[in-house]
C-alpha cells in the first residue's frame, strides 16, 4: 500500500513539475519577444551590421536582397574557367 502511494505522489509530482517547466518556458519565450516589430532594414549597412553583432539578428523588408543575376553570371563564368589537372606525385 505504502508502494502504491509513493509511486502516485511521484508521477503527481513529476507531473506537476513538468508542467512547471512548461509554463516557465512559455513564459520566457513571450518575454524575449519584443513589444513592437524592430523596423526592417532596406539595405546592409554599417548600422545594420552594428545591429547584427549586437543583437545576432537584423531583419530586412525586401523579398530579393540577393542580385540572382549577378550570381548566375559569376556561377557560369566559374564553371568557364580552365582548370589545371592536379600533378600526380608517385
Amino acid at each position: 500500500m505504502a508502494d502504491v502511494l509513493s509511486f502516485e505522489l511521484f508521477w503527481s509530482g513529476f507531473g506537476v513539475g513538468l508542467g512547471a517547466l512548461v509554463i516557465a518556458a512559455g513564459a520566457r519565450s513571450h518575454a524575449r519577444r519584443p513589444d513592437q516589430v524592430e523596423a526592417k532594414t532596406l539595405i546592409l549597412d554599417d548600422a545594420a551590421i552594428d545591429r547584427i553583432i549586437q543583437q545576432g539578428k537584423i531583419n530586412i523588408d525586401e523579398k530579393d536582397v540577393l542580385d540572382l543575376e549577378t550570381i548566375q553570371d559569376e556561377e557560369v563564368r566559374f564553371w568557364l574557367e580552365s582548370w589545371d589537372e592536379p600533378e600526380e606525385e608517385w
